[in-house]
């Protein structure tokens, strides 16, 4: 599966984006997805996640983040509204087939995209 993440861009405090993620070659199918976020220096954190039942979020952006996925389109997106400056990273989607204690470990995930920088501005 080769995932292709779009939508990242530059944003003031208190907008909204909306990031996408495609996959081609395969569906992504009953595997997991996930969005997962870095900035320089930091390891790579978990954003949300979801899997064919349930979706995970973490709690820094519970209530302001949304994701979601259409099988028709084989797409997951993210939708980022109340953004704030602190969500500044680059961000990545995954997919795979982590345990479900373990999603918020970005090893659990095998397939990545090449990862999209989002920016908020004070």
């Amino acid at each position: 599966v080769q995932l292709q993440a779009s939508g990242g861009g530059l944003v003031q405090a208190g907008g909204s984006l909306r990031l996408s993620c495609a996959a081609s070659g395969h569906t992504f199918g009953s595997n997991t997805v996930a969005w997962f976020r870095q900035v320089p220096g930091k390891e790579r954190e978990f954003v949300a996640a979801k899997t064919t039942s349930r979706t995970y979020y973490d709690d820094s952006v519970k209530g302001r983040f949304t994701i979601s996925r259409d099988a028709a389109k084989n797409t997951v997106d993210l939708q980022m509204n109340s953004l704030k400056p602190e969500d500044t990273a680059v961000y990545y989607c995954g997919a795979g087939r982590p345990i479900l204690s373990n999603l918020r470990n970005p090893l659990g995930y095998g397939y990545w995209g090449q990862g999209t920088l989002v920016t908020v501005s004070s």
